[in-house]
């Protein structure tokens, strides 16, 4: 059996206001605590998280760091709002991602994860070089702490990608693969992706969707099994790429449905790595 932890993304603030219970009610003991307020990312917090998390026996595969300004989650407005790409975001975005840094330093967490936007696909714009500039610097500082800076996937390419961290030129750079985003933005197959990344990958997303059916908006998420992602493919791949990480499930609604369909993704992947042999 292939044998590898199975999580759910929880939100920084949720674990502040009213701890861990649901992670552990979910039968869980992993998370990727996900936070985009830069003001809770204090000493104090990471004092707190972490002991609650220490109390509880749940393990942070990784922090996830948001940046402030506006964020629109198209086609359209999407390339001028998300991430580093935007030059008039870049600097306050920046200095949040570098705090949250700091803020996983103090957790002991080894990996900060993000998305830094619609990479330009042609690498000899001012526009690209830039963006590999900022994230250059951000990166760097995540070395300085001993971190590893992911990439998590699904606004650009999968060669986009692997060029800008080329270009970067950094030991400590790693992707977060979100296997859903990768067919909601049309950007690829999640499947052949998982060889061109190889040992890149440092975290995965479980997450179903669709590819889009217009130029204005994204694909639809979906639970898990029901959209396009092949995961018993998509898993034996990450064995033969010996990836040791987390699976961590993502479900983008609220209310009951989002419990219930964690739980369904859970007793997939549970049903899934039980057939796979490990090496």
């Amino acid at each position: 059996m292939y044998k590898l932890d199975i999580g759910v993304i929880i939100s920084l603030e949720k674990v502040l206001e009213s701890g861990v219970r649901e992670i552990k009610d979910l039968g869980l003991n992993v998370c990727q605590l996900n936070g985009w307020k830069s003001e809770n990312f204090t000493e104090e917090n990471a004092e707190k998280v972490k002991g609650m998390m220490e109390d509880n026996d749940i393990n942070i595969s990784s922090l996830w760091v948001g940046w402030p300004g506006p964020a629109i989650w198209d086609f359209i407005d999407g390339p001028s709002t998300l991430g580093l790409v935007p030059k008039e975001f870049r600097f306050e975005r920046m200095k949040a991602l570098k705090k949250g840094a700091d803020f996983a330093k103090l957790l002991g967490v080894t990996d900060i994860t993000t998305h830094v936007g619609f990479i330009p696909e042609n690498p000899s714009t001012t526009e690209y070089m830039e963006t590999v500039m900022i994230i250059r610097d951000v990166a760097r500082y995540c070395k300085d702490l001993g971190l590893y800076f992911n990439f998590e996937t699904g606004q650009e390419t999968p060669i986009t990608l692997l060029r800008t961290i080329q270009d970067i030129g950094l030991d400590n750079l790693g992707i977060n693969l979100d296997p859903a985003n990768l067919l909601m933005y049309g950007r690829g197959n999640p499947q052949d992706a998982v060889d061109m990344y190889g040992d890149y990958i440092r975290g995965v997303h479980v997450k179903d969707g669709l590819y889009p059916t217009d130029g204005h908006h994204l694909g639809n998420e979906t639970p898990v099994g029901e959209g396009m992602v092949d995961f018993p493919v998509l898993i034996e791949k990450l064995r033969e790429h010996d990836y040791k990480g987390a699976l961590i499930i993502e479900r983008e609604i609220s209310g009951p449905r989002q419990r219930e369909d964690i739980l369904k993704a859970k007793e997939v992947l549970l049903g899934i790595l039980q057939g796979i042999p490990s090496l």
